[in-house]
């Protein structure tokens, strides 16, 4: 994520192991310049995950290659500071945590489940359309033997009857054929439902009620193309609960479960068309400002802030005082940097200050 601290040393590097083999002491290495070209930095990339996994004892497997690739180049923030706070704290970084940690699993597991929905619906849907398709053939081929029965027409009355016959027959066979198409477009919307169902589930946190990574990035991409080509303002945030696993050790999962879900609600209400929030993962959110500078969204961002960490919460199974509840937050101006990514780094690093200088306050990138 190029974080970058104090001294200039970056973020990554801590994650090897961080020793000078001439001299056998810490070192910090040179922060990588902005101006780097795309395989310089694709280059640093590798190596910062090769660090990360040799110097941790890892073990080079699909899955922890894409674990430190998602940390590494921004795209999980959160098992990124996971990461930082437990190398701070001087704890070893094992397998078994590293696979407790990852984030992916739980929307790789939901997704899983809607595809085995979608097949579900889909093969009733083609079993109905089979049906239908067999019906039909059926009901040409007893039309046209039907047809090649009709006597000539030396015997009027015979004629007659046989004609009436067949168009009972055309009746009924209609009326079944009818059925089947009505069963056939009954499981069409009913697929299209389904469908509708699990693309709002593939873009909701289900805890929270808020989109989720996943639906942010969409959001993200299109107010980037959209703001870039009406020269609007565009910014980004990171908010992270402070102290939260304190809450949960102390208090339990439903009452982290509750304090998660009362920053949504409040971060939520600020939000419109050109302001969204989405939940990024555990405890923390992300956020886009459209339309604001920087200093106007630290200013509503802010103001949310100040106003949540004045409530005071209970633990509703123990009536036992939580106390205040309070946030840290990062914001970036888009467009200050080479692609959103690039943005949404410097917002989380201006989070991570925001918690090294002491938490609930609202730091701005640069």
């Amino acid at each position: 994520m190029g974080i970058e601290f104090e001294g200039g040393s970056r973020f990554f590097r801590l994650f090897g192991s961080g020793k000078d083999t001439d001299a056998g002491r810490d070192v910090a290495p040179t922060a990588v310049p902005a101006a780097a070209s795309a395989n310089a930095a694709h280059a640093i990339l590798m190596q910062d995950i090769s660090d990360f996994l040799l110097g941790n004892d890892l073990v080079v497997t699909a899955n922890n290659l894409l674990a430190a690739h998602a940390a590494f180049s921004g795209e999980d923030s959160l098992l990124a500071r996971k990461l930082l706070d437990r190398r701070s704290a001087g704890l070893p970084i094992t397998q078994e945590w590293l696979d407790q940690n990852r984030t992916a699993d739980g929307l790789q597991e939901s997704v899983k489940k809607i595809v085995g929905a979608l097949e579900t619906s889909l093969e009733a849907f083609s079993q109905t359309t089979r049906s239908a398709h067999a019906a039909a053939e059926s009901y040409n081929l007893q039309i046209a033997n039907h047809v090649s029965s009709v006597p000539d027409a030396g015997d009027p009355a015979a004629m007659v009857a046989a004609l009436e016959g067949i168009a009972q027959e055309m009746i009924a066979r209609g009326n079944e054929f009818a059925a089947e198409m009505q069963r056939s477009e009954a499981e069409t919307e009913s697929l299209r439902k389904e469908l509708e169902k699990a693309r709002h589930d593939a873009d909701v946190d289900h805890l929270t009620g808020l989109p989720n990574r996943r639906a942010f990035e969409g959001l993200l991409d299109r107010h980037f193309r959209e703001a870039r080509q009406e020269a609007e303002n565009l910014c980004v945030a990171f908010c992270d609960i402070d102290h939260f696993k304190r809450v949960n050790d102390t208090h339990g999962h439903d009452t982290g479960d509750r304090v998660i879900r009362a920053i949504a609600e409040t971060l939520a209400r600020i939000t419109n068309d050109n302001c969204h929030v989405a939940r990024q993962g555990g405890e923390e959110f992300v956020m886009l400002f459209r339309g604001k500078t920087p200093q106007e969204a630290w200013d509503k961002l802010d103001a949310v802030r100040e106003n949540f960490g004045s409530r005071n919460f209970v633990n509703r199974s123990t009536e036992e005082p939580i106390g205040q509840i309070t946030f840290s937050g990062g914001i970036a101006d888009v467009f200050a940097y080479a692609n959103p990514r690039d943005a949404l780094k410097a917002a989380d690093e201006a989070l991570y200050r925001a918690k090294e200088e002491g938490r609930n306050r609202i730091m701005l990138a640069g």
